[in-house]
This record gives structure tokens, sequence and C-alpha cells, in this order.
């Protein structure tokens, strides 16, 4: 059984899972699919094709699964999926995708979106994610698993970021990022390594020492930014290999590359 409110607003179509919760002046749309456990505090607007993963709680206010803020959308039919246990602020806002952009948004598992965050269509966000109060993701953005984004952020359309990176609080993030990078500072520089991120998901010293070799052949090494990551496939680190295959990979974006 759920506990549904009696003055929520559920309208016919929508899949409501078992034991999921539905507080005061909720509005569920028709195409909406809650699963088990879900938890919808009170004056919550969840519409559009919208499928929230089990256990997940959302909080007042939040609007999930509204049309692009983008002037191309023409109405077509596209989607937002949602995973588990995800922890949704007050006043976050998450859009659907567009046709230009594949037609889906999608978050992951165990993400943290805080209050006023706002996550725009197309994009794509890991597992493990936080996006600290107001920060804001562009279109068509791809945020890596357990990268920290921090408040008051902006990431432009397309930038990617890489997985375990961290974005500093009031940072304009315009290109990419690597794979457990440092981002700081009013217009994003990259500063150095998340060490501390890599501590604390216990990664071994090894593979840190081999990170930090890795950050000052990028900065201080013969070629072009892209020719130094190509040198790092040589590795046997796993992390490294990680690292330049992101740099590798294609991309919208140039990259924030190590300051001298």
């Amino acid at each position: 059984m759920s506990e549904i409110h009696p003055s929520a607003v559920i309208e016919e179509g929508a899949r409501i899972g078992a034991g999921c919760r539905i507080g005061p002046f909720c509005h569920v749309g028709p195409e909406v699919v809650l699963q088990d456990g879900v938890e919808l505090r009170s004056h919550v607007v969840v519409t559009g094709d919208t499928e929230i993963g089990a256990q997940t709680v959302v909080f007042s206010f939040s609007v999930i699964g509204e049309i692009p803020q983008d002037l191309k959308f023409d109405g077509e039919r596209t989607r937002l999926r949602i995973g588990a246990r995800n922890r949704i602020r007050e006043h976050v806002t998450i859009n659907t995708g567009t046709q230009g952009g594949g037609g889906e948004t999608r978050v992951g598992d165990d993400c943290l979106l805080m209050a006023g965050c706002h996550v725009a269509h197309d994009v794509r966000v890991g597992d493990r994610v936080i996006l600290v109060n107001h920060a804001s993701v562009a279109g068509h953005c791809v945020i890596g698993d357990d990268v920290i984004v921090g408040g008051l952020c902006g990431i432009h359309q397309w930038v990617r970021i890489g997985r375990g990176a961290i974005i500093g609080a009031v940072t304009m993030v315009t290109n990419d990022v690597i794979p457990f990078g440092l981002v700081q500072g009013p217009r994003g520089r990259l500063d150095g390594l998340n060490l501390v991120g890599l501590k604390r998901r216990g990664t071994a010293r090894e593979e840190i020492s081999a990170l930090r070799a890795a950050f000052r052949a990028l900065k201080d090494g013969e070629g072009t930014f892209h020719e130094r990551a190509e040198g790092l496939k040589t590795t046997e680190s796993d992390l490294v290999r990680e690292l330049s295959e992101f740099v590798s990979a294609q991309s919208d974006r140039q990259f924030l590359t190590p300051q001298g």
C-alpha cells in the first residue's frame, strides 16, 4: 500500500509502486512511473514521461520532468529517467530531453541534488554525484560518477566532467574536465587532482602516485595536450588509462588544461 495525501492530484495513467508516500498538494502526471518506496514531500510536481527509481526522495517545491528550456523544443516526445536512492532537495528542476540531444535526460543512483539545483535537457548524470546548492548544469552535459559540483556553479552546455572530479564553489566551467581533476576559480582553472576524494574512496597509494605523475606529464610534457594524454596510454595504471581515454574521446568542447 502507498500513502497518498487527499490533496495530492494523481492523474489517470500514473503508475505508483508499493510503499510510495505522496504528500500534500503534489501533482503526478499521467505518464509518470514511481518505483517502490519513492517519497514526494509536499508541493512536488512530477510530469512528462518520467520514471523515478526506488527509494528516491523528492523534497518540497521541486519540479521534475517538465519540458526543456530550449527554444528549439517543439513538443516532441522525450523522457527523463532518474535512478534509485537519490535525494532531490527543495526547488530542484530537472527537464526531459530533446529530439536533437537523444531524447532523454538521465540521473544515476545515490545522488544528492541540493536545494535549487537545475539539470537541463539531455544531461547524463552518473552515480553518487553531488550537486551543491544552486549548481546549474546546462544541456547535453555529461557528469561522471562520484563528481562533486560546488554551490553556485555553472556548467556550460556540452561539457563533460570526468569521474571523481571536484568543482569548487562559484565556478563557471566552460570546457571539459579530466577525471579526478580539481577545478576552481571564477572562470574554472584546472589546479590539480581531487586527492581528498581519491583517498576517501580508498584509492591505492600507487594509483594516486601514478595519477600525480600523469598530471605533471600533462602539465609539463612535450607536444599538445592531446599528444601528452595519448602518451599516457602505455601506463600500467588503470586510472591513468581512464584519464587518457577520456581526453581521447570525442567532445564538443576543449579541455581545461593544467596551468604553469
